[in-house]
């Protein structure tokens, strides 16, 4: 499994970007994908995870601000994330596990600042 994202950059505080994870290869066999982020100095933490049935699970930290969701027929996972704060910069990367695989694609880097 290969994941490729997409998205983030430098986005003013109350920004609302989107992020976009592409997975290719053995897809068949992810059944949870999600996203992670880590800051500087801070350890990497789950940010949103969504099953291939359709739950969801997010941290208090950005519950009610944050968004994920999952295009089957296109292989994507989105992260939709409102309200950002600077708390929130972070190198934020894409997950699948398969089995007991786990996979992580290359982070992209979400920046908050005026």
């Amino acid at each position: 499994v290969q994941l490729q994202a997409s998205g983030g950059g430098l986005v003013q505080p109350g920004g609302s970007p989107r992020l976009s994870c592409a997975a290719s290869g053995s897809i068949f066999s992810i059944n949870v994908m999600g996203w992670y982020r880590q800051a500087p100095g801070k350890q990497r933490e789950l940010v949103a995870v969504i099953t291939s049935g359709g739950s969801t699970n997010y941290p208090d930290s950005v519950k009610g601000r944050f968004t994920i969701s999952r295009a089957n027929a296109k292989n994507t996972v989105y992260l939709q994330m409102n309200m950002l704060k600077p708390d929130d910069t972070a190198v934020y990367y894409c997950n699948a596990v398969a089995g007991s695989q786990i996979y992580w694609g290359k982070g992209t880097q979400v920046t908050v600042s005026s």
